[in-house]
Formats: structure tokens, C-alpha cells, sequence
């Protein structure tokens, strides 16, 4: 039995890591008015006919920090990242000059701003709901262990774990959100 409660604590706290990671990842597309490289993460481009990550055919830079520069390891890669760019509904303007794409990041307005901060609390809640949803089928298994032999000691101990892992998996949420939020906010 005990195996099983230490599975089923793993499986919980891997599964509220999870939701940590994809939060991480979500907040890293919302700009925050500075130029990174990252902002063009997860786009691929027609590569002789299969579909190949951005990064993988050009080298992507930040010359400072308004500006991402894109330079194609061919010349002839230029006009379909320039279209990918624009079909990826980003907000980006690409510039070519044959050799190089740059794309200008405007500065954020501030109604801008507090759209991207609501966007941030927004999959901040979501991570969140990943996290109860994660407890909940901790305790919900840790339920039917006790109603098949587990001792109720045990069980409440494991539930007290998991709610250890949810409030610790939480805060981890909030500061996320805040430093994301503190960034946007940040002229």
C-alpha cells in the first residue's frame, strides 16, 4: 500500500510541475515590450516542403532592445519567414533588407499593458486550476486506497502532503504572475 501512496504522491507532484512548466512557457509568448529571441518561439517555415522550426534554419538575435534581427542561413528562406512572421498574428512588422529580416518592437501603450496583465493572471489561473484538478485526483485516489485497506493514518498524511504540494505549487504560480506583471508594468 505504501508503494502505491508514494506513486500516486509522485505522479500528483510531477503532474502540479507540469502546470509550472506550461505556465512558464505561456508567459514567455506574452511580450513584454522588450525584443527576445523567444518571442518567435514554436514558429516553423516551409523548409523544402516540411515544416521546420525558425530557429533551426536562421540565427536569431536581439541587437538591442527594441529589435529582433533574423538572419537566413539562405537567401532564399527570406520572403517565407517574412510570411510566416505575418501569418503568426503576432503584431510584428518584419523589415527586410535582403540579407537580414528586423522586427521593431513597439512600445506597449499602456491600455496595452493591462490587457497583457490580464492575460498573464489568466493563465496564471489556469496553471492554478491544474493544480486543484491534480489534487483532487490525489485525494480522490487516496479515497478509494483507504476504502481498500489503507490505513486512515496513512491517508491523511498523504492528503496533507498533497496540499503541501498544491499550496507550495501555488505560491510558485503567484510569484510567476508577479514577475511577469512587474515586467510588463516596467517602462
Amino acid at each position: 500500500m505504501q508503494e502505491e501512496v508514494d506513486f500516486v504522491l509522485e505522479h500528483t507532484e510531477e503532474k502540479m510541475s507540469d502546470a509550472i512548466l506550461h505556465l512558464e512557457k505561456e508567459l514567455l509568448h506574452i511580450r513584454a515590450g522588450k525584443a527576445s529571441p523567444s518571442m518567435l518561439d514554436g514558429m516553423s517555415v516551409d523548409y523544402y516542403g516540411s515544416m521546420t522550426p525558425l530557429s533551426q534554419v536562421s540565427n536569431i538575435s536581439t541587437p538591442d532592445a527594441r529589435t529582433i534581427a533574423i538572419q537566413p542561413w539562405e537567401k532564399g528562406l527570406i520572403s517565407v519567414i517574412e510570411k510566416a512572421i505575418m501569418n503568426a498574428n503576432l503584431g510584428f512588422n518584419p523589415d527586410n533588407n535582403g540579407e537580414i529580416i528586423r522586427i521593431n518592437i513597439p512600445v506597449l501603450t499602456e491600455e496595452r499593458r493591462k490587457d497583457l496583465v490580464k492575460q498573464v493572471h489568466q493563465e496564471g489561473e489556469i496553471a492554478k486550476v491544474s493544480i486543484r484538478t491534480a489534487r483532487k485526483e490525489a485525494n480522490d485516489s487516496l479515497k478509494k486506497m483507504q476504502k481498500d485497506g489503507l490505513s486512515e493514518d496513512l491517508e491523511k498524511d498523504a492528503e496533507t502532503e498533497v496540499q503541501k504540494f498544491t499550496d507550495d505549487f501555488g505560491k510558485k504560480v503567484d510569484d510567476l504572475v508577479e514577475t511577469k506583471e512587474k515586467d510588463i508594468m516596467t517602462i
